[in-house]
């Protein structure tokens, strides 16, 4: 996968308001998925829809434990996160302007 795919599949998972509220939730710390359900009042489709994004991009990880799945925030995939960000918006003043 190329790194724009990668950096693009990072960023998705951000740019939903659910899935910024469950990432808001698990700044808590480990959820189960009832409970994440309960709180955000969505089907499981549309849980499992999301959480599958979030554990894509690599910001959150999931365990099974029974018949539930357990999900927190992935401390190097949030630090993965804050590089990236950092990267894409670091300015160059050394790389010369094409538009002048």
């Amino acid at each position: 996968m190329d790194k724009y795919k990668k950096n693009a599949k990072i960023l998705k998972a951000f740019c939903d308001e659910q899935r910024l509220a469950i990432l808001e939730l698990l700044q808590e710390g480990e959820k189960c998925a009832c409970e994440l359900l309960d709180k955000l009042d969505i089907s499981q489709s549309t849980l499992s829809h999301h959480m599958k994004i979030l554990c894509d991009s690599g910001i959150v990880a999931g365990r099974k434990d029974g018949k539930w799945m357990h999900y927190s925030i992935s401390e190097s995939g949030a630090e993965h996160v804050k590089k990236l960000i950092n990267e894409i918006t670091m300015v160059n003043p050394n790389k010369p302007n094409r538009c002048s």
